[in-house]
């Protein structure tokens, strides 16, 4: 994925963009980048970015073992599974 790289508020060369962008890409290595906005202002130059997402896996603490997948529950473990009470953020009003 290419990183869009934006520069407001003045020109700066290819060279001096680029050690942005490397300065930026070397505080985060190994993620990837959506975007860089180079924002000029006099002296100061402000840096924002957005990461690309993350994939992770979910993993879940069930019945003493910590796990991403049921794929390897027998029918029990599964049932079990299915018979938890799922806690969550019920409907909450609002008090005045």
């Amino acid at each position: 994925m290419n990183t869009t790289v934006t520069v407001t508020g003045g020109n700066i060369s290819q060279q001096e963009q680029d050690a942005y962008v490397r300065y930026v890409k070397d505080k985060y290595p190994g993620r990837k980048f959506a975007s860089i906005d180079i924002r000029l202002d006099g002296d100061y130059v402000d840096l924002s970015w957005q990461l690309e997402p993350e994939p992770f896996e979910r993993i879940r603490r069930i019945t003493g073992y910590l796990v991403g997948t049921l794929d390897r529950f027998n029918d029990a473990k599964r049932a079990e599974v299915e018979d938890r009470v799922k806690h969550g953020i019920g409907n909450f009003e609002t008090l005045e």
